[in-house]
C-alpha cells in the first residue's frame, strides 16, 4: 500500500513537472499565454446551443477551460466550459494551421483557452464550433481532480471553491441562483418604495440581537469596537429621520458555533416600514417570498428535501402558545418548549413572544407581558424575525436596564443600553414594523441546500495548522532532506489526578453501560449558555442523537465537526437548557497548577460510527 502510494505521488509530481516544462516552452517561444491581456468573447456556451438556428454557420468567439480532450492525428475534439455550461469544438490542423494544430496537441486539460470559429453540428448531432483559431489564454499548472468521480472530500470543497466550482456544476448553479435571489429581493423592495442604505459595520456597541459579537481594535482612534450583529439599531435612527422606507443587506457578525444552520458572518437583510405594524411586515414577507420564488425559480412550489413547500399559498399565522400547545402538547405559559419547530414545516409565522426574550419590541396592549413580534418558520428553520418596533423612549429605557442587569447576571448574549438611541426615540420616531430575514436560509431553501456552507463561498473553516496540503505534490527529493520532527516532550510532574474508587463493580453492572463511537455531524454553543456545547451525533442508527457537554472552555465548536468520538449512549435523557441530551461525551480530566484541564477522547476516524468499545 505504501510503495503504491509513493508511485502514484511520484507519478504526481512528474506530470506536474511536465506542465512546468511546457509553459517553459511556450515561454521560450514567447507564446507566454500570461502575457495576454485580453480575448473579446462574442457568446457563451449557452447562447450558442439556445441560439442556434440564427448561429449556424456564423462565427463565434468563446473562451473557457478545456474539460475533456481527444486527439485523433490531424483532427480532435475539446470540450470547453465557461460560465453558463460548455460545449463541444472540432480542432482541424487543416484549420488552424499546422503550428497551431502541434501547440494545441500539448494542451493539458485545465487550460483555459479562447476559440473563435463557425457554429456547425457533427453526425452524431451534437452542436459544436470549427475552430479557426485557438488561443491558449492561461496555462493550468495543477491537475484538476478526475472527472467520474469529481472533487467529493468535503471539508477540501469548502477550502477550495474554485476547485468546487470548476468540477461540479450543481454548485456554480447554487452560487448562481443566490446572486438571482438577492437580485430579486431588491427589485421587489425598489417596486415598494424602500430605499437601500448602508450602515456601519464597525460598532461602539453591538446590539440588535441576542448574541455575542467579534471585538477589535481601532487604531486611529485607540478605541476598542466591535462588529455588527445586526443592522437594526442605525436603521431606526433613518426612520427617526424621516426616511420612511430603508432596508440593508449586509454582513453581520456573530461570535457563536457553526453548524448545518450557522455561520459566523452571514448575509442578513432587514428592512423599517414607518406607519405600520408586525401584520405589515407579515404581508410583505409573504409576498416577497412568493416574487422571488417566481422570479429565479419559475414556480412557487419549492422542492426541499423530499418535501415540497408551497409558498403560493397564504402563510399560516399562530401565536407561540398555539403552536406549543399544538404541536408539543403542552401549556407554554407553564412549561417554556421549542419542540413545535420542528413541526413548522410548511410557511408559518408565530406570533406574539415573551417580553423577556423581545427587548426591543412594541407590547401587545391588551397582554403586556408579550410584545407584538413573529418568526417565520419554514421546513422547522427560522427564516424571519420581525417587530412592531419599540418607539417609546422611556420603556426602551426601561428594557434595557433590565437587559443589562441580565449581562452582569452572566447573559453575554443581553443588549446594552444605547444612549444615542434612546435619545433618537425621544426626539420621535413614528410607529414601525421592521424585520430581519437571513438571507442565506433563504438561499439553502430555494437551491434545496442542506447546509448553510454550501450556499455561501467561502465558509469560515478553521485554519489548518500551515500551508494547506497538496497531495501527492511534494517534491521526493525535498522531503527526503526534510528535518525529523522530534516527539513533543509532555511534562506530567505538575499534573495532579483523582484518586481511584476504591469500590469495585461487578462486572454485570459495568457491561450494561453502552459506549460507542459517534460521529460529529454539528456542534454549536447552547444560547444563554456559557458552558455547553449541543453536538448533533452519527451513532450508527438512522436517529441522529443529541448530547450537551459543558466543555465549551476547551475547545470551539467548529473544531469538532467531523471528530470521531466516544460516547455513553444507553443514559436516560437529561434536559439541559431545555435540550434533551441522550447520553455522555467521555473526556479526561486531570489538574494541572491547580487549574482543570480537560481533553476528549478523539479517535482514528476509521472506526465507523456506532462502533461498540469492549
Amino acid at each position: 500500500m505504501a510503495e503504491a502510494k509513493n508511485n502514484q505521488e511520484q507519478d504526481l509530481n512528474q506530470l506536474l513537472k511536465i506542465r512546468r516544462e511546457k509553459l517553459a516552452e511556450l515561454q521560450a517561444a514567447d507564446k507566454d499565454p500570461f502575457q495576454i491581456t485580453k480575448y473579446d468573447v462574442t457568446h457563451h456556451s449557452m447562447d450558442v446551443r439556445e441560439n442556434y438556428d440564427a448561429l449556424e454557420g456564423k462565427t463565434v468567439r468563446v473562451a473557457g477551460r478545456i474539460m475533456q480532450k481527444r486527439v485523433m492525428g490531424k483532427a480532435s475534439f475539446c470540450n470547453v466550459q465557461d460560465l453558463k455550461g460548455n460545449i463541444q469544438s472540432y480542432v482541424a490542423r487543416d484549420s488552424i494551421g499546422e503550428e497551431s494544430y502541434k501547440d494545441f496537441k500539448k494542451y493539458d486539460i485545465g487550460d483555459i483557452v479562447g476559440i473563435e470559429g463557425e457554429v456547425f453540428t457533427t453526425k452524431t448531432g451534437e452542436i459544436s464550433i470549427h475552430a479557426a483559431s485557438v488561443t491558449l489564454l492561461s496555462k493550468s499548472l495543477q491537475i484538476l481532480p478526475e472527472k467520474y468521480h469529481g472533487l467529493t472530500n468535503t471539508d477540501l470543497r469548502y477550502r477550495q471553491r474554485y476547485t468546487d466550482l470548476i468540477m461540479n456544476q450543481e454548485v456554480k448553479d447554487t452560487f448562481v441562483k443566490r446572486s438571482k435571489i438577492i437580485s430579486a429581493i431588491r427589485r421587489y423592495l425598489d417596486g415598494q418604495g424602500f430605499m437601500e442604505v448602508e450602515t456601519p459595520m464597525l460598532v461602539s456597541n453591538a446590539g440588535g440581537a441576542a448574541a455575542r459579537p467579534f471585538e477589535t481594535h481601532y487604531n486611529a482612534l485607540n478605541e476598542d469596537v466591535k462588529l455588527r450583529i445586526s443592522l437594526e439599531l442605525y436603521l431606526k435612527r433613518l426612520i427617526v429621520g424621516g426616511m420612511e422606507r430603508v432596508y440593508e443587506i449586509g454582513r453581520v457578525f456573530r461570535n457563536e458555533g457553526v453548524d448545518t444552520r450557522h455561520n459566523p458572518e452571514f448575509t442578513l437583510m432587514e428592512l423599517y416600514q414607518a406607519y405600520t405594524d408586525y401584520y405589515g411586515m407579515m404581508d410583505l414577507t409573504e409576498n416577497m417570498f412568493r416574487y422571488v420564488a417566481q422570479e429565479v425559480l419559475g414556480t412557487t412550489e419549492v422542492m426541499y428535501g423530499d418535501q415540497v413547500i408551497d409558498l403560493g399559498k397564504p402563510f399560516a399565522r399562530l401565536t407561540m402558545i398555539d403552536a406549543v400547545k399544538k404541536y408539543a402538547g403542552v401549556d407554554f405559559d407553564a412549561v417554556p418548549d421549542t419542540e413545535a419547530e420542528e413541526k413548522l414545516v410548511q410557511p408559518t409565522f408565530i406570533m406574539d413572544h415573551p417580553i423577556e426574550i423581545s427587548p426591543l419590541t412594541k407590547k401587545k396592549p391588551d397582554k403586556p407581558e408579550y410584545v407584538e413580534r413573529f418568526e417565520l418558520f419554514i421546513t422547522g428553520r427560522e427564516m424571519a424575525n420581525a417587530y412592531s418596533e419599540l418607539n417609546d423612549p422611556i420603556d426602551q429605557r426601561e428594557r434595557f436596564a433590565a437587559q443589562e442587569a441580565a449581562f452582569a447576571a452572566g447573559d453575554e448574549e443581553a443588549n446594552h443600553p444605547d444612549e444615542d438611541l434612546l435619545h433618537a426615540l425621544e426626539i420621535g420616531m413614528p410607529p414601525t414594523g421592521g424585520i430581519g430575514y437571513g438571507i442565506d436560509r433563504l438561499v439553502m431553501l430555494l437551491t434545496n441546500s442542506p447546509a448553510i456552507r454550501d450556499v455561501l463561498l467561502f465558509p469560515t473553516m478553521k485554519s489548518l495548522s500551515g500551508p494547506e496540503p497538496k497531495k501527492g505534490q511534494e517534491k521526493i527529493a525535498e522531503r527526503a532532506t526534510e528535518p525529523v520532527e522530534e516527539k513533543e516532550v509532555i511534562d506530567f510532574s505538575k499534573v495532579k489526578i483523582e484518586p481511584l474508587f476504591s469500590d469495585l463493580v461487578d462486572f454485570e453492572t459495568f457491561s450494561k453501560s453502552d459506549f460507542r463511537a459517534v460521529k460529529v455531524k454539528a456542534c454549536a454553543a447552547v444560547q444563554k449558555s456559557k458552558k455547553l456545547l449541543q453536538f448533533t451525533l452519527d451513532d450508527g442508527t438512522d436517529t441522529e442523537r443529541t448530547i450537551l457537554s459543558g466543555i465549551h472552555a476547551y475547545y470551539e465548536p467548529e473544531e469538532l465537526i467531523g471528530k470521531t468520538l466516544i460516547a455513553i449512549t444507553n443514559l436516560p435523557p437529561r434536559a439541559m437548557m431545555g435540550i434533551d441530551s441522550c447520553g455522555m461525551i467521555i473526556s479526561a480530566v486531570h489538574e494541572e497548577e491547580g487549574e482543570e484541564k480537560l481533553h476528549l477522547l478523539i479517535v482514528d476516524d476509521h472506526i465507523p460510527a456506532g462502533a461498540k468499545l469492549y
